[in-house]
């Protein structure tokens, strides 16, 4: 099953509005992403709080319906 980068996108910024999210869909098969995120509500947690809070977001898609996603996180400048 594939998912939508435009999905992962809506997802994400549902999970964490006002977040910046940047998909690049890796291999054009709909299973590879990567995921570039920027949100407030990152500041002060360490990266893997980061990570857990986009896959909040995701609500157990990773894994299922979202084969393979290459997170980067990052907090507004």
């Amino acid at each position: 099953m594939v998912m939508a980068a435009t999905d992962i996108e809506s997802l994400i910024r549902t999970g964490l509005p006002g977040a910046t999210v940047t998909i690049t869909d890796l291999a054009g098969d709909g299973n590879h992403y990567a995921a570039h995120v920027v949100a407030a509500e990152f500041v002060g947690k360490p990266r893997i709080a980061q990570h857990k809070l986009v896959y909040a977001a995701l609500g157990g898609r990773m894994g299922e319906e979202l084969h393979a996603l290459q997170l980067t996180t990052a907090v507004p400048t």
